[in-house]
């Protein structure tokens, strides 16, 4: 019996030294390339942690936001920044969790993420902004505008989720996974595997990109390194996105807000005018573009286009 003991413990401590030493390895090599630097942003000292952003240009500010997810960061926003810049003070922001920003080990939930873009307005900014969100960060640039619809001019929501998704609130089973996503060794390794460059690149050709020849491995290089940097504590994010954390109904907040509405999608699959005509359920005078031949991210398939209906909605 003390025999077998041993011979457990023994593996153990052997099984947990070689995942430690992938994690270090990872940790190691995922920057090696130097692909996001900070020497043309700034840090807002918030209150859960510093977050980096960019500023550029001159005139009235529209902040852009990235979608909400490890491995994502303001760079998604670089080219469409160098186009606005010419008639507008455009900021980009690194969110908490993501890119060049901290990455506490905290609950990350939608509303914290709303007092983070008020602050951030309020503080960095200090006027009325136009706001361009991705993906999931929708949902709280839209409930931000309805905390306070005053510091918040016209928002764009690019490739917005369904209402039904946001529906799904924490379980048991999402718990137990947020848990072990957050332990520093095995929780890493889980992490290192789901951000792994082969799952990166699985994300893009599927999710991000319709046009699979657009896809670069720079642009791959700069989503692998910001996820796993701060040693690879985007796992803490991941673990709140996963357990739904992140999600929150804003059916609610569709009927109240008073700012003007944008919706930009792809019409090269059913689930996004779907989506649009959901949300008009609610808000009858949300406005829509679509694009074709795209998929989640225009802001990196087609900037140009992008850019075109931007400036158009603006006027």
């Amino acid at each position: 019996m003390r025999k077998n003991i041993k011979h457990f413990l023994l593996l153990s401590a052997f099984t947990t030294g070689c995942i430690y030493g992938v994690n270090k390895f990872v940790d190691t090599t995922s920057g090696i390339k130097n692909t996001i630097t900070k020497s043309d942003g700034h840090y807002f000292n918030w209150r859960y942690g510093n977050i980096f952003y960019t500023k550029q240009g001159k005139g009235s500010p529209i902040l852009l936001i990235h979608d909400l997810h490890p491995s994502s960061s303001s760079n998604e926003w670089k080219f469409i920044a160098s186009l606005l810049k010419q008639n507008h003070t455009v900021y980009t922001i690194d969110l908490l969790g993501c890119g060049r920003s901290d990455k506490p080990n905290l609950t990350y939930t939608n509303y914290m993420y709303v007092h983070l873009l008020t602050d951030f307005i309020k503080k960095i900014i200090g006027l009325k902004t136009d706001v361009i969100a991705t993906g999931h960060s929708c949902t709280f640039t839209l409930m931000a505008a309805t905390m306070d619809y005053s510091i918040l001019r016209s928002l764009f929501f690019i490739s917005p989720p369904s209402l039904h998704s946001l529906q799904a609130c924490p379980t048991k089973q999402d718990q137990l996974i947020k848990r072990i996503l957050y332990t520093p060794i095995i929780g890493t390794f889980f992490y290192n595997i789901q951000m792994s460059e082969a799952n990166i690149s699985e994300t893009f050709e599927q999710e991000y990109y319709r046009k699979k020849n657009l896809i670069s491995c720079k642009l791959k290089d700069i989503y692998y390194e910001s996820a796993h940097a701060c040693h690879s504590k985007g796992r803490y994010l991941l673990g709140s996105i996963t357990a739904n954390y992140t999600n929150t109904n804003i059916i609610p907040a569709l009927k109240k807000v008073e700012n003007t509405i944008f919706l930009i999608g792809s019409c090269d699959t059913q689930e996004y005018p779907d989506i649009m005509d959901s949300y008009r359920e609610y808000d009858e005078t949300i406005e829509t573009a679509v694009m074709s031949n795209i998929n989640k991210l225009p802001q990196l398939e087609d900037p140009n286009k992008l850019y075109e209906i931007i400036c158009m909605l603006l006027e």
